[in-house]
């Protein structure tokens, strides 16, 4: 029997540890070395098991120890969750500072959660009370704005309340103890003595496990951003997935703190997942800073980070993502909607291709392993709008960004995620550097929920939205059609007609779909106003369009004072009284040059 606990080391290259002697089951965490290094069993071949170890294998020799755990790698869930920055594997990175020091050692744990920390707990169930699976039993007040719902596995089969408590505990104490059901159609079901389970306020679970729904959901309300450009012109439903591929410097980080920043998602998980070491210092120290808008509160009251940077181990960053979605699932399941930042996925991509370069698996396209499409979709998969277990219903809202090698949308990390996203913002590294942020282009992005988002958008912004969204999607097709003319024979060679166009164009593209990030009003933009905003520039061109017909000089129509107010509006506290204002001015001050116009054709 000891044989099957305990192997040796027979081979290491890199992350990946080949162990003899040792009786494992696929996927089981492994304590590799004297160290006790923390791994995972990846491959079973006859008598030896292959395993992928999560920290720097330098040192490892042949002979050392390996011991099994019989546990799969799986998460602690439950209160302190919240404000916690953790490593690709959960282990929280203050606590292994303060453990430690800033130079991590090899073989330190720290448990994912606080075990002594007391928590108020409030039931919300009595004695007698039936709870099924995934059942909702009591509440902690985790942070001001979050309240931590605790609940039974989803895994659970109905059961009867049999004692429950209320006040101070630890998340290891018992709260609840349960008496499971038995089933009546059953020949073999209990007689007496059933079996009862014990709640506490934290439960594990496995990170390659999706945790079960009882039906998935349309995605028909979007999740507003308060950017312009993804609420009017690509909009991504709750329970979407949504990738964000651009070369370097085009703004992939920056849109994503953006959408995780504004969103109206109760709850966001950041996952940095083999980015630089300095991007993710901006973000570990930004984010603590951060004002939630909606509440006023700080940011970190409602987000988790995961850290796993270039530097860190690569099989680490494999189980990054999984770690992240599977705390996503369990706020989920507590009736949460939750937005997934995944920066990015082309690095998680990357740790497999070496894991599997290193198993000496067959390569597919450009090196990558041959399941690499199957991954990515598992993963974007587990998101998704919900009925839970417990009858809530939740969200996952998952946007992964993707660094192709130079900015090649060929390559197959970005073509597998396009297959399973529904939104696409394409990141244009020329719109970046002319300072256009965000450097989303309008032409190559697109969005499939347009037509589900429909009805919301008609009830709850305007009934003529999606209109206005056309009509300017369609000027702004047209603008780029004409520049091409204009690169050859300059604006004066076009009708009035076409330099209108222009003219509308630039509005959008200046005073709409640009916005600035760190002005104090500009950064978030509601999207009534966005309604607004788009219905001036649209009747703008409308009633400019009409003047021209009427011979009205379209260079004294494209100066009218009202465009200034416009344009400055997006930066003015009372910018919807503005913007409610124009829609008188701006048809006025048209109407008077057209006037003009007329009345010197008629003198002459």
């Amino acid at each position: 029997m000891e044989k099957e606990k305990t192997g040796t080391v027979l081979r290491v290259a890199g992350p990946v540890v080949t162990v003899g002697g040792v009786m494992a089951a696929m996927y089981e965490v492994v304590l590799v070395g004297h160290e006790g290094l923390l791994g995972e069993v990846v491959q079973i071949l006859g008598d030896k098991t292959v395993v992928q170890v999560y920290e720097d294998t330098t040192g490892i020799r042949p002979g050392e120890p390996v011991k099994t755990t019989g546990a799969s790698l799986s998460l602690e869930l439950g209160p302190g969750i919240l404000t916690q920055i953790y490593d690709g594997i959960q282990r929280p990175l203050p606590g292994l500072a303060d453990t430690a020091g800033d130079f991590l050692k090899r073989g330190i744990f720290v448990p994912g959660l606080d075990h002594e920390k007391l928590w108020k707990f409030e039931p919300l169930v009595s004695k007698g009370d039936i709870v099924g699976p995934g059942g909702i039993v009591g509440k902690v007040q985790e942070t001001p704005m979050i309240e931590h719902r605790i609940m039974a596995l989803p895994t659970m089969k109905p059961a009867k309340v049999v004692e429950i408590r209320s006040g101070n505990f630890t998340i290891d104490e018992v709260v609840c103890v349960l008496e499971v059901i038995p089933d009546s159609s059953s020949p073999l079901r209990r007689q007496s003595g059933e079996k009862r389970v014990e709640i506490k306020m934290h439960q594990k679970w496995p990170v390659r496990n999706a945790r079960p729904s009882k039906e998935r959901l349309p995605c028909d309300v979007p999740l507003l951003t308060g950017q312009r450009v993804v609420d009017s012109f690509f909009p991504l439903a709750k329970g979407g997935a949504a990738a964000i591929p651009g070369p370097f410097g085009s703004g992939k980080t920056v849109t994503q703190q953006q959408l995780a920043r504004w969103s109206d998602a109760q709850i966001v998980v950041y996952i940095g997942c083999g980015e630089r070491g300095n991007e993710m210092t901006e973000v570990l120290t930004e984010f603590p800073e951060l004002k939630d808008p909606h509440s006023g509160r700080p940011l970190m009251e409602r987000t988790i980070l995961i850290a796993n940077t270039s530097n860190m181990p690569v099989a680490a960053r494999e189980a990054s993502v999984y770690t992240g979605m599977t705390i996503a699932e369990y706020f989920r399941d507590m009736g949460y909607d939750v937005a997934l930042m995944a920066d990015s996925t082309s690095r998680w991509a990357e740790a497999m291709r070496e894991i599997s370069s290193r198993l000496e698996e067959m390569p597919g396209e450009e090196g990558y392993p041959a399941y690499l499409a199957t991954r990515l979709a598992q993963f974007y998969e587990r998101a998704g709008s919900v009925r839970t277990c417990n009858g809530q219903t939740g969200s996952i809202t998952a946007i992964g960004a993707v660094s192709p090698p130079g900015g090649d949308l060929s390559e197959p990390v970005t073509q597998n995620t396009l297959r399973i996203a529904k939104v696409f913002f394409g990141l244009d590294a020329k719109l970046a550097h002319r300072r256009h942020f965000p450097s989303i282009n309008w032409l190559t992005s697109y969005t499939l929920y347009l037509d589900a988002l429909r009805p919301w958008h008609k009830e709850n912004v305007a009934p003529d939205f999606p209109d206005l969204r056309t009509t300017a999607m369609a000027i702004l097709q047209k603008e780029s059609e004409l520049q091409d003319v204009v690169q050859l024979v300059g604006a004066d060679a076009l009708p009035a007609n076409e330099r209108l166009i222009l003219e509308t164009g630039r509005l959008l593209r200046e005073v709409f779909l640009q916005q600035n990030a760190y002005h104090a009003v500009d950064a978030y933009c509601p999207v009534e106003i966005q309604a607004k905003m788009l219905r001036n520039i649209l009747l703008f061109h409308e009633h400019a369009l009409s003047a021209l017909k009427k011979g009205a000089p379209l260079e004294k129509i494209s100066q009218i004072p009202s465009l200034v107010k416009l344009a400055r509006a997006r930066f003015e506290e009372q910018r919807e009284e503005i913007l409610d204002s124009l829609t008188k001015e701006i048809p006025a001050e048209i109407s008077t040059i057209q006037t003009e116009a007329a009345a010197i054709a008629a003198a002459e």
